[in-house]
């Protein structure tokens, strides 16, 4: 078992930027693949960047390729998501999960997940 926590989120205006992490606990991080999905009011959870075990491979949706940068440090068991010229519509509540090995971008490959924190962005 893996739980996964998320923080970092919170209020910020367009254009601004946020850091959100990961911290895992109850297994060694390095044997997953981390992911960072979101969720707004009334859509589907959906991807926003991986990265694969070692942080030797990393993969965006095309929204928010080149604003937004994932990495990990498996020797503080922790995940990192920096998000740059945020948007309005980049609000959401941002989820990190976990999954053994291999990388993949839906949400149903993932079987672990934290509580999620919101991103607002104010225009």
């Amino acid at each position: 078992q893996v739980q996964l926590v998320e923080s970092g989120g919170g209020l910020v205006q367009t254009g601004g930027s946020l850091r959100l992490s990961c911290a895992a606990s109850g297994r060694t991080i390095s044997s997953y693949a981390l992911g960072w999905f979101r969720q707004a009011p009334g859509k589907e959870r959906e991807f926003v960047a991986a990265i694969s075990l070692n942080g030797g491979s990393t993969y965006y949706a095309d929204s928010v390729k080149g604003r937004f940068t994932i990495s990990r440090d498996n020797t503080k068991s922790t995940g990192y998501l920096q998000m740059n010229s945020l948007k309005p519509e980049d609000t959401a509540v941002y989820y990190c999960a976990a999954r053994k090995i291999v990388v993949y971008f839906t949400p149903k490959e993932y079987n672990y997940w934290g509580q999620g924190t919101q991103v607002t962005v104010s225009s």
